[in-house]
Order: structure tokens, then sequence, then C-alpha cells
């Protein structure tokens, strides 16, 4: 079901087949982007043949505060686009007209539920709409598809007509998302080589010149060096970066694997049992071949009676699945239901299968048994079946090991990503994103900064760009020489890095009693340094010149690394300024940072937000959150992981113990005979339990040294997508084998010990 709803994204679209999600490779950095510049995406279209059009959009789950004539409302999650969206993604029209609603200024699309929102009505097509001091006209109502996309926006509006004329001059503006649409018939991989020349080739002929470069050592330097197409259905799962959520393919196929591994398990359990049961069943099978049973009736009716076993477990599991969904969805913040026919399909074709695995096996096992044989009683003693059921036993052990090591590493790790300094401190800070349609919001900050350090309970404000946990970043490329670097952006106000306790290395902070600070001035990070090869003292010595900016930059400071991100990725190199540096950074502004005393937190915000609906920004909902609280949302997807690895590894070992239990059972009872002998010649009870479970501890302690490879590869390729890791250790392996060891002693030594108390007589009286 996880799987199905996962990969059912887009499917609504009728042009899915045509629509290609657009990516570039940047080889030298083994590194993905989701982003494009303007001119790049129109010459696409004008000399590649298969490109028949292409969308761009820039912002979505945007919010803003609209205004019609009767009620004010926050309308959230909408979307900048260009003005042919609609081409590409067909929404079933309610009012007006899809044809020109995005061209030109001062137009709005609205979905039914905005509509509903501004209006109480759907039928709104040429009303009007008020937000950022201009009136739009809605020219389309539309309804978003129920079925599953990541392409959902409550409005769209175009970008400001400012912007896009200017970012259409600049080739390394790369502001937009962007999905082309093919010809029928054209192949993706046709078009991605045709991008590196008729596109990314093309853009570093225009730029080697003035740079005295070749064409191959610009792209090196700058990239993208290749592009990849997406088909837009498969963007959820299959994108190498996407503007809606990073797609997490990886931790869907592990779960999918460790479910089969469970099935695996569990069809080894049962294939155990009949096994093992053939003793109590030779008898049987060799009256009914002496009468006339031929193998073929008996292979059906043993697969028949684990067919009933199985469709009463698979009805029983339909039932608990129900049942469990709720928490399920709330786990994964989905909503499935059990009402697509694939589920009952896949899961019944999975019966089958599971019938076939663990059914045939036994059956085929059971009906070779020889009549003659059988019948005498010699079936006890067949190496076959003992060699047949340590095989499928240790098999199951392996797993078993698997999972214990597998779910002791992944603790591990969680732990030593929560417990890892990350270089900074975000308690007590609390940041409010605001409304980014003022035309200088440097300037409301500065207001505000003002204003609100006199609210009780404040101990300090400041504003930074790149936010721990936030996620939203812009980067370019920073030169030296012949030697460029791509580096995030991190304006800021002068006390941030401090604000934050990011700790100085070398060097000095921002001044603002220094004119340069605000001029070009910066400060780097660790991982900007180690880029370019510098000790810290060289760094400071040298001059950068930055791609958002035409003059070049002295490096004032030096910072130690800190995560801003997550503990996935490595930390990227940093150059913070000032934000009136540039007029980029002034206009794009957009929250501000407060510390908050510790003495009376709720009673702060309480002030706080009172403060901010009468007086900066009334009608919206004020956008809040706490630093470290933010940034540990980071960490939940490795959380459900160890949640989920917990309760597998749980179940892992209840069955594999279970059918330990079983198998140990069965096979000691066809040693009780063996017993009563060694016991009338003197042996002790001790010696009776050790001689029973050591051939169980042998194969644990085989089982354990084949799955400790196996378990290092596989955890180690789980480790490589951290770059901030444990190195591999060694207890979980020790522990593995110890824990399993125990169990298993524990397990068969209690069939054992109940051995050891076997009445002689009815052992002995026939020999």
């Amino acid at each position: 079901m996880h799987w199905n709803d996962e990969e059912s994204f887009e499917k609504w679209n009728p042009k899915k087949d045509n629509i290609f999600y657009f990516q570039t490779y940047h080889k030298p950095e083994n590194s993905y982007g989701n982003n494009i510049s303007i001119p790049m995406a129109k010459r696409a279209k004008e000399v590649i043949p298969g490109v028949e059009d292409y969308v761009l959009f820039n912002g979505s789950g945007i919010g803003l505060k609209m205004t019609t004539k009767d009620k004010t409302v926050f309308q959230k999650d909408g979307m900048t686009s260009s003005d042919n969206f609609f081409n590409f993604f067909p929404f079933k029209l309610v009012s007006g007209s899809f044809k020109n609603a995005l061209k030109g200024e001062g137009v709005i699309a609205l979905s039914t539920t905005a509509a509903k929102n501004l209006f109480e009505k759907t039928n709104v097509a040429g009303e009007s709409v008020k937000f950022d001091n201009k009136n739009y006209v809605v020219t389309a109502v539309y309804e978003l598809p129920k079925e599953n996309s990541q392409i959902k926006p409550e409005f769209i509006i175009t970008p400001p007509a400012e912007q896009f004329k200017n970012d259409e001059k600049n080739w390394g503006n790369f502001n937009y998302g962007c999905l082309f649409m093919l010809k029928k018939g054209t192949d993706p991989a046709v078009v991605q080589q045709k991008f590196i020349k008729d596109i990314f080739e093309y853009r570093a002929s225009l730029d080697k010149d003035s740079s005295g470069m070749t064409v191959q050592q610009y792209l090196d330097l700058y990239g993208p060096t290749d592009s990849v197409l997406t088909p837009l259905d498969e963007i959820k799962l299959h994108a190498k970066a996407s503007w809606f959520g990073n797609p997490d393919f990886k931790t869907l196929m592990i779960l999918f694997t460790l479910s089969v591994l469970i099935v695996i398990l569990s069809a080894i359990n049962f294939i155990n049992l009949k096994t093992a049961q053939a003793s109590q069943r030779a008898k049987e099978i060799g009256v009914r071949k002496a009468i006339g049973s031929t193998k073929t009736n008996l292979v059906l009716q043993f697969l028949l009676e684990t067919f009933v076993i199985c469709i009463a477990s698979y009805l029983l599991s339909l039932a608990l699945a129900e049942l469990l969904l709720p928490s399920f969805n709330k786990f994964y913040d989905k909503e499935m239901k059990m009402n697509d026919w694939h589920i009952y399909f896949y899961s019944f074709v999975m019966v089958i299968m599971v019938t076939l695995i663990s059914g045939l096996i036994p059956a085929m096992y059971l009906s070779n048994f020889k009549a003659i044989e059988t019948l005498k009683g010699n079936f006890a003693r067949s190496r076959h079946g003992v060699w047949l059921r340590n095989g499928i036993l240790t098999l199951q052990l392996i797993i078993s090991s698997f999972f214990i090591i597998g779910g002791l590493i992944v603790n591990q790790q969680v732990k030593y990503m929560m417990d890892k300094d990350l270089g900074y401190s975000g308690k007590q800070i609390m940041m409010i994103n605001f409304s980014e349609s003022n035309p200088k919001p440097w300037l409301k900050y500065e207001r505000l900064r003002t204003e609100m350090s006199k609210i009780e309970g404040i101990a300090e404000i400041s504003y930074g760009e790149l936010v721990p946990g936030n996620g939203r970043s812009s980067s370019s490329n920073v030169d030296y020489m012949n030697k460029s670097i791509q580096a995030q952006h991190g304006s800021m106000d002068y006390n941030y890095l401090k604000f934050i306790n990011v700790k100085l290395k070398k060097g000095r902070w921002l001044d603002s009693n220094l004119a340069s600070d605000t001029v070009n001035n910066l400060i780097v990070n660790e991982a900007f340094v180690r880029k370019f090869g510098w000790k810290d003292d060289e760094a400071l010595k040298n001059k950068v010149r930055p791609g958002f900016d035409d003059k070049q930059y002295n490096i004032v400071g030096i910072v130690k690394d800190f995560n801003f991100r997550n503990l996935r990725t490595e930390i990227e190199p940093i150059a913070f300024f000032h934000y009136k540096e540039t007029e980029w950074k002034r206009s794009n502004v957009y929250n501000i940072q407060l510390k908050i005393k510790s003495d009376d937190i709720d009673g702060t915000v309480k002030r706080i937000k009172t403060y901010w609906q009468s007086n900066v920004e009334q009608g919206y909902p004020i956008d809040y959150y706490f630093l470290d609280q933010k940034f540990a949302k980071t960490f939940e997807k490795y959380q459900k992981q160890q949640t989920l690895f917990t309760i597998l590894n749980a179940m892992v070992l209840m069955v594999a113990l279970l059918g330990l239990f079983a198998l140990s059972s069965l096979m000691i009872e066809q040693k009780l005979k063996d017993v009563a002998i060694r016991k009338t010649l003197g042996a002790s009870d001790g010696t009776l339990i050790i001689g029973l479970t050591k051939q169980f501890l042998w194969i644990t302690l085989i089982a354990v040294l084949i799955s400790i490879p196996i378990s290092y590869y596989l955890m180690n390729e789980w480790l490589k997508d951290f770059a901030y890791r444990i190195d591999m250790p060694v207890l979980p392996f020790i522990l593995s084998l110890v824990v399993l060891l125990l169990l298993t002693f524990a397990v068969v030594s209690i069939k054992a010990y109940q051995a050891t108390k076997v009445n002689l007589v009815k052992y002995l009286k026939y020999e």
C-alpha cells in the first residue's frame, strides 16, 4: 500500500507521458540541482527539436493576505508560475477560461477551495481580489485533482514582470524550476545529450572569451556538465533533486526489503515445522502409498493444507491492516485507504507465492518417503531430513542475526546524530517569518528590531538568511584567480553569528562601526577555506569575487563549521556578509529572530504574538518556530527508521524463537530413545542437556558468522548516506552472537531439560 501510494503521484495527469522534470548535474562535485535559468529554457525550446514547450515556477507553498469587497483571508499554498501552467496541468475548469488565464499582469487563478474562502462561492471569474497593494482579476477557477499529486496550488500567479524581465537576460540566474513537454516519440536521453551541446556548451561559449577558458574548463568550473529528465509521474520517488520535497526511494526499498525478509522468515518457519513433523506423518504417508496414493496426490494434499493456513492468515492480516491503518497513516502523514484493487491483487499473489514456496518444499519432501522404510519406522534416522532442517534453521538465524546487528547500528547512528555538537545553539531562539511583499523589507526588519527589543522577556534580536533546519538558501559561484567554488549565501545582521553561538576561529566579526563591513567584507566558514585549499592565514589575505556581485570582497574572519541543513549532508562552503552589501539581499530580508529569556518563555511568546498581530501583520497568522525544535525535525525520518527497526526486530526474534522452540521440540523428541539409553548408562542431566543443545548452538554460531559480512556490507551502504556517521561498531556483531547463543540455549534447554525426565520404561521396553 505504501509503495503503491508513493508511485501513484501525478498519475491523474493525461499528459504525464510527455512531461519531464529538469535537473542539472555537476560532475566535478558529483551533485544534482533542480534549477534552471530562463535563457536556458527558452533556448532549449528554440533549438532542440524534441522540446515542444516548458513551464517555469519559482515559488510554491506561498501564503498571502487577500482582500475582497466582503472579507480578508490569509490564503495558503499558492504558487508562482509562467503563464502556460494549465497547458501542463489540465485541472477541471469550474469558472472562467484557461486560455490566457495567466497572461499579463494583475491576474490570478484560484482553486475551488480558495474561491470559497474568499467569495463563499466558486463561480467568481471576473471578480477582483487585492493583495500586495494591487488589484488582481480572477481569470479562472479550477478543481484540484483528488488523486495524489505534489502540485496542488490553491492559487496561481505569475512572477513580478520586472523580475521576469531581468532574469530573461541572465544565463546564470538559476532561480526557476522547470518542466519540459516533449513531442510524442521523443527520446528523453537524446534531449539530455542535446542539452550538453546546444545549451550548456553554448552558454559557456558566450562567457569563455572574457574568462580566457576553454568551453570544457568553463563547464568543469561553473557547471552544469549534464542534465537529467525525470518523467512527471516519477518525480516523487525517483528525481535526483526536487522542488517538491526530497525523494526517498532508498528508504522505501529498505522497508520493502525488510518486510520481504519477515515474510521469508515466516515461510522458513513454516517449512521448518512441516519438515519437522515428517516423523509424525511418516506412517500416514507410508500407509497411503501402500494402498495406491500417487506422489502427485500427496503433493496436492499438502499444498492444499498450506493454502488453507495461508488464506486464513491472509484474511486475518487484512483485518489487522484495516485496524492499524490510521496509526500507519499518522506515522507517515498519509491518507491511504484500502480501496485499491491492486492491494488485494498483489497481496493475494503473495499468498499464492508463499503457499508454493513454503508448501512445495515440505510437500515434495514428505511425498518422497518410501513406503517400506516409513512403515518400518526408519524415517527418523534419515540424514537427508536432518540436513534440510538444519539448513533452513541456519538461514532463519542468519536473518535474525542481521536484524539484531542492523537494529543496534541504526540506534547508534541516530543517537550519534542526536548527541552531536552542531556548532551552534538554537536554544530559546524564536524565528518569525514576515511577509515579503513589503517593497523595502530590510527597513521593516530594522523597525521591528527597535520596537520589539522593548518587549519584556526578549534578550537579543538578529537576522540571518541561513537558518538552521529551515531549508531556505541560495548560492552562487565564488571566484579566486582561476579557481571557482559554489558557496551558500549567508546575508545577516552584524551580530547573527554570535547570536547563534557560532565560534570564531580566526580574524574578526563584522563591526557596525566599520563602513567597509556593509560594502565588501566577508566572513567564511572552514569548509569555504578547505574548498579553496587555503590555510587560515592565506584566506584572510585573499580577495574573492562572488557571483552575485561585480566587485571583489575581503575575507575578514573565519568561523568554525556548523550544520545548518542536517547531519546527512556535508557542511557546505558559506560566505557570510551584511544584508546591506547588495540590493538583492536587502530586498530578500524575510525574518526576525528573537532570543528569549528563560524565566518566562510562555509569557514572552504570548506578548510577542499580541504585538505582532496588532502592530505588524494584521490578518496574517504569525509564522514562527524555535530553531532547536525545527532542526530536530531533520532527525524525524531516521527516528522513524529506528522505531520501525525496533518493531521489526521484536517480530523477527519472536518468529525465529517460536520456530526454534517448535523445531527443537520435535528434533529432541526423535532422540528420546537415545536419551533414555544414555541416562540408563549413568549420564547426568547436565551432560544430557549440553549434548542435546550443542547441535543448535553450533548452528547458531555458524549462522551469525555467515551473517556478519552480509550485515557489515548492507549497514555500511546505509551509513554511506550520512556525511556525519559513526565508524562501523564492533559491539553489535558481538552482541548479536551472544544474544542469539543465549536465546538459543534458553529456548532449546527448556525442552532438553524436559527430555531428561523421560519415562525410561516407555522408551526401553522394546529394546
